[in-house]
C-alpha cells in the first residue's frame, strides 16, 4: 500500500480532551482529492494503525484537517495522535470514503461528539454545491465541543443547530423534531456514539425513513463478545497453510502471530480496513462495516472481529 508523507504545520487545542491537527504534503504539493466524509489510515509511532476523518472542505487540498478526542483508555491511537509536535513527519494512506454523500437534494446531517469531523466536511461539500441541508450538532456542553466559536461565523452558520446537555431544555437534542418526517429526496447521515446511532436510526425508521435514505458511521463501537465462542480453524489458500484460532483470540492476532500481515486499523469491525476474502466456510459477522447484503454473502468478514460458523474458514490471503 502506497502511504504519503506529511508535516504537522499546526496543532491547535479545541477543548481540554480534543485538538485539531493540520497537515501539508512534505513535497509542498497538493494532497489527494478526497470525497466529503472520507478517512485516511495514520501510520503513527509504536507500529499503531488509526483511521480519522477528514473535517476540512474538500475543495481544500493544500491542507488535510483532522480534529482528534484523546482517549485514556483507547488502545493507544488517540493518545499517540495526541503527542505529535508541530514539524512531525508522519505516514498516511491515500482518502478512503466509506461515508459518502448521496446524490439528493436535501440532507439532514446529526453529529454527537467527536463524530463531527466527516458531518464537517459534507457540510462543505453541501454549501459550496447550495444544496439544502442542516447539521445538527449535540455534545455535553459547549465547553466539550471542538469547533463551536468557528461554526458561530462560517459560511453555513444560518445551518446549523448546537444542542448541549447542560443547556436550556428547549436547545436540547430532539430526535423527533431534529430528524422529522421523511420526504422524497432527503436523505439522514448519523456520526457519533453507538447509543446515538442506534436512538437516530430507530426514531428515522418509526417515522417511516427509507432504509436507503439512512446513512452513518460509527466513532468506536464494543466488539461483539458471545458466550460459548469455540474455536475453529483459518486455512490461507495461497499456501495452504491452517491456524486454529482460539476462542479467547481473534482470527487476525492467530494470522500476525504466524507472521502473515492483514492490515488493522479501529479493531473494532468499524473501519473496513482488514477486509478479507473467504472462500469457503460461513463467518461469524459481528462488523458494524459491511451492510446486511454483503453480510448474507459470506464471502467477506473482517477478521479483526468476526469469527466462523463452520469449523474450517478458507481465506483469500
Amino acid at each position: 500500500m502506497s502511504l504519503l508523507s506529511v508535516r504537522l504545520v499546526k496543532k491547535t487545542e479545541e477543548t481540554p480532551e480534543i485538538s485539531t491537527f493540520e497537515f501539508v504534503a512534505c513535497d509542498g504539493g497538493d494532497l489527494p482529492a478526497f470525497e466529503a466524509g472520507a478517512h485516511v489510515d495514520f501510520h503513527l509511532p509504536g507500529g499503531r494503525v488509526r483511521s480519522y476523518s477528514l473535517c476540512g472542505d474538500p475543495g481544500e487540498l493544500q491542507r488535510y484537517y483532522f480534529a482528534v478526542l484523546r482517549e485514556v483508555q483507547s488502545r493507544g491511537g488517540s493518545l499517540a495522535m495526541h503527542q505529535l509536535q508541530e514539524g512531525d513527519v508522519v505516514s498516511i494512506s491515500a482518502p478512503k470514503n466509506c461515508f459518502p454523500l448521496a446524490d439528493a437534494p436535501q440532507h439532514v446531517l446529526l453529529a454527537g461528539g467527536i463524530g463531527i469531523t466527516p458531518l464537517l466536511s459534507m457540510a462543505h461539500q453541501l454549501q459550496r454545491e447550495n444544496k439544502d441541508f442542516v447539521l445538527h450538532y449535540a455534545a455535553r456542553s459547549a465547553s466539550n465541543a471542538a469547533f463551536v466559536a468557528w461554526l458561530k461565523s462560517c459560511a453555513f452558520t444560518s445551518r446549523v443547530r448546537c444542542h448541549f446537555d447542560d443547556g436550556v431544555a428547549d436547545q436540547r437534542l430532539n430526535l423527533l423534531t431534529s430528524i422529522g418526517s421523511p420526504t422524497t429526496g432527503r436523505h439522514l447521515y448519523v456520526c457519533g456514539p453507538q447509543g446515538l446511532i442506534d436512538a437516530s436510526l430507530t426514531q428515522a425508521r418509526s417515522l417511516g425513513w427509507p432504509e436507503d435514505h439512512l446513512h452513518y458511521e460509527l466513532f468506536g463501537a464494543q466488539v461483539a463478545q458471545q458466550e460459548g465462542d469455540s474455536s475453529f480453524a483459518v486455512v490461507v489458500k495461497s499456501s495452504a497453510q491452517r491456524f486454529e484460532v482460539p476462542a479467547d483470540k481473534t482470527v487476525i492476532q492467530v494470522l500476525h502471530e504466524a507472521g502473515i500481515d492483514v492490515p488493522i486499523a479501529c479493531e473494532q469491525g468499524i473501519c473496513g480496513t482488514c477486509l478479507t476474502g473467504v472462500l469457503d466456510g460461513v463467518p461469524d459477522h459481528r462488523d458494524q462495516y459491511l451492510t446486511p447484503e454483503e453480510q448474507a454473502a459470506n464471502n467477506q468478514f473482517t477478521p479483526c472481529c468476526s469469527r466462523s460458523k463452520t469449523s474450517i474458514l478458507t481465506l483469500d490471503l
